[in-house]
């Protein structure tokens, strides 16, 4: 029996024994776990909740999650100290997500090269108008219809005149005197004629055949009858416009330059001009002058473009698309105009920045070309800039405050283009 006894009291002792060394081991690890949790205990009192809010409706705060009055599940605003009070931190898989790409700041000459409709049009400087000197009538008409092509010298119409009949013969009757008097009668005589029209032409013609009662006008220079005012057979009186004749050796062409351009432009800037009449044809020229008047319907202001025409190829009314080419100018930085955001006060882009950071900065912009826009302040060259996606990263810097403290407060806070979207990191967010 006592045998029995000592057995037992042997399994009583090995079992508490192992009872013992069984609860060590578990103290052991338990002090082992609470050292290693510590400091998630501490990230978690930094990431501490703000309050809750409708990614709709951001303005909103609520105390406890759930829905929102809209239905929307409502996300938590974290706060955290040590974030940088002006920067958006974002997940690289979040901006993979959103497709962000950017591009970088170069400095480059920004294409000056623009492109404006323009309009073909007389040379008004090779008009000429054809009048009648003294009361007469239109003997004969040798010019019917107006747009008709004339040489130069060309007849254009004989004109039936008793003052001109009088005044050749006065003249034809003095040129067989000697005596001073007489000839400085016949000088006198010969500037008469030439004061009411006839040219050197007719005046010889008078002095073979005697009186004159017809004279006949010819045409200064080669060019097109504009205008006709006058039929054969009809009275004319002193002054009166018979005829315009207008040359083709150059032509005008009328470009209609916008606001914003036409600073760049002056006088002797080189241009070059097709019209769809002659494609692959390249017609060059310069700027004449700028006219001064501003076209109240467009807001355009005219450039005068004078273009050599000798081969008659142009003729007034043709439309025509006008390159101007100005000089270059200086290096200048230039974003794509992808990265402008405009809120109509302001301008800002949205620059990159390491580790899945991104910074908005208020920038002043200049003219853009090919699908460029100089930046006149804010950046100097060599950031990134975002191109695609910035919309819901400035709405996220909208919501964080970082737009308040743009620039010391120049730049007001834009309203939300979208919803922040999950993944994204707010200053203070500890997600």
């Amino acid at each position: 029996m006592k045998r029995v006894l000592r057995i037992v009291a042997a399994l009583l002792l090995a079992a508490a024994l192992l009872l013992i060394g069984y609860l060590g081991g578990r103290r052991q690890p338990a002090t082992m776990s609470t050292s290693t949790n510590a400091p998630a205990t501490k990230q978690t009192e930094a990431n501490k909740i703000l309050y809750w809010y409708d990614p709709m409706v951001p303005q909103q705060h609520f105390d406890k999650p759930g829905l929102s009055p809209m239905g929307m599940q409502m996300v938590p605003k974290y706060a955290d100290a040590s974030a940088a009070t002006d920067v958006v931190r974002i997940d690289p898989a979040t901006v993979q997500n959103l497709g962000v790409r950017t591009a970088p700041v170069e400095r480059r000459v920004l294409a000056a090269a623009v492109q404006v409709p323009g309009t073909i049009t007389w040379d008004l400087r090779q008009a000429t108008t054809i009048s009648a000197r003294v009361d007469a009538v239109i003997a004969k008409l040798d010019v019917r219809a107006p747009y008709t092509h004339v040489a130069a010298g060309a007849p254009l119409a004989e004109l039936l005149a008793p003052q001109w009949s009088s005044a050749t013969a006065e003249y034809v009757a003095l040129l067989h005197a000697s005596s001073a008097d007489a000839k400085a009668l016949r000088v006198v005589a010969r500037q008469r004629l030439q004061v009411l029209g006839m040219t050197s032409a007719n005046i010889e013609s008078a002095q073979r055949g005697g009186s004159q009662p017809t004279v006949t006008l010819h045409s200064p220079q080669a060019g097109v009858v504009t205008t006709l005012d006058v039929r054969e057979g009809q009275r004319v009186n002193a002054g009166q416009t018979l005829m315009t004749i207008n040359g083709l050796s150059t032509v005008w062409v009328e470009a209609a330059l916008p606001q914003a351009v036409a600073g760049t432009m002056h006088a002797g800037t080189p241009v070059t001009v097709h019209v769809d009449a002659w494609p692959g044809r390249v017609f060059r020229g310069s700027v004449e002058t700028l006219l001064p008047d501003i076209d109240n319907a467009t807001r355009t202001q005219r450039a005068r473009i004078v273009l050599p025409n000798s081969d008659g190829a142009l003729s007034p009314g043709m439309f025509a698309t006008v390159q101007l080419n100005p000089t270059p100018g200086e290096a200048v930085p230039v974003v794509p105009d992808d990265a402008l955001i405009a809120t109509g006060s302001h301008t800002r882009v949205i620059v990159a920045e390491d580790g899945g950071h991104f910074r908005a900065v208020a920038v002043r912009a200049g003219r853009a070309a090919g699908g460029y826009t100089e930046i006149l302040d804010g950046l100097v060259g060599g950031e990134k800039v975002v191109v695609s996606g910035q919309f819901l990263i400035d709405s996220e810097a909208s919501l964080s405050g970082a737009l308040e403290r743009l620039n010391d407060g120049a730049a007001k806070p834009a309203p939300a283009a979208s919803a922040p979207m999950p993944g994204m990191a707010i200053p203070g967010d500890g997600r």
